[in-house]
């Protein structure tokens, strides 16, 4: 009977115990996640400024009818980030799954280029900014110096200043910075892969391609899918490429949404409509992720 009550105590101290431990992770969700999204949807519904601070009102859907049907900057925003994050993301996998399949040969000094891979995307953003836009400077840049050289004076131009080269320049960015992270991301999964079943294929008579075909792209198939997930969210939400490159210009050929929401918050003062595009962006988020997983989840 003694031995009976120790373990019921035991088990209620140790049920106790288990939520104690998942407290800060709750406590932390909470108020630093929880509380940002809640105050950013109430905000959404209000006229708040910065020019009136401590006064605002309750304007209902009036942010949201303004964005959607007065707003035409909204949906050029939109409209950009939707190319920005399908190009770049579409480009950075293409890239990362050549990448990893270089890296996954066994070459003389493989090791070694393994190693000093992830470079472009450990350094640091603004970084990247300050070289790119560099590249591109007229007649100190080396991309205008190769045009110079090669007799095409005519190219020699501030590419960041293009409405037509920017959005470009910007796309080349986050896929120069990213697919290295793509490339070793699926090396790792490609390398987990039995090579029993490589060699399976080889004696049945499959070529290479054929291999790569029904037996690579299967085992890498749940790591593409998380890195591309999440990839389109880093992405959509991206705002230093733009921002610290061009700002969203030349004449908002590179406005994107989140230098929308800053130009609103920022230069406009109008917090509760840029609380709006907020919303609208975490509830487009929201949904895809929600659906890719699904998604992926029944394939």
């Amino acid at each position: 009977m003694k031995n009976k009550f120790k373990k019921i105590v035991s088990n209620l101290i140790w049920k106790q115990t288990k939520y104690l431990l998942v407290l800060p992770a709750i406590v932390f969700i909470v108020f630093f996640l929880g509380y940002p999204i809640i105050y950013g949807i109430y905000l959404s519904f209000t006229d708040f400024s910065l020019l009136k601070p401590g006064i605002f009102n309750f304007v209902g859907f009036s942010n949201y009818l303004k964005m959607f049907f007065k707003d035409e900057l909204f949906w050029l925003s939109f409209k950009h980030s939707v190319t920005l994050t399908g190009s770049a993301v579409a480009m950075q996998y293409i890239l990362g799954l050549g990448f990893a399949l270089s890296l996954n040969q066994k070459l003389p000094g493989i090791g070694f280029f393994r190693s000093f891979s992830m470079i472009t995307w450990v350094i640091p953003i603004a970084a990247t900014v300050v070289l790119f836009r560099w590249l591109v400077t007229p007649n100190y840049g080396l991309i205008n110096i190769i045009f110079l050289r090669l007799g095409l004076p005519q190219l020699n131009t501030y590419w960041f200043g293009s409405i037509e080269w920017a959005p470009f320049l910007i796309i080349i960015m986050h896929v120069w910075r990213n697919f290295p992270f793509y490339g070793v991301a699926i090396l790792a999964s490609m390398q987990a892969i039995p090579e029993v079943l490589y060699e399976a294929a080889k004696i049945d008579g499959a070529s290479k391609f054929q291999s790569f075909l029904h037996i690579t792209l299967p085992g890498i198939r749940y790591t593409s899918a998380i890195m591309i997930i999440l990839h389109i969210i880093f992405t959509f939400n991206n705002f230093d490429f733009v921002f610290l490159s061009t700002g969203g210009g030349p004449v908002f050929a590179t406005e994107v949404l989140p230098t929308h929401v800053y130009t609103q918050s920022w230069l406009y003062y109008s917090l509760g409509y840029a609380a709006s595009i907020g919303v609208v962006m975490m509830v487009i988020l929201s949904l895809f992720t929600f659906i890719s997983l699904v998604v992926s989840n029944k394939k």
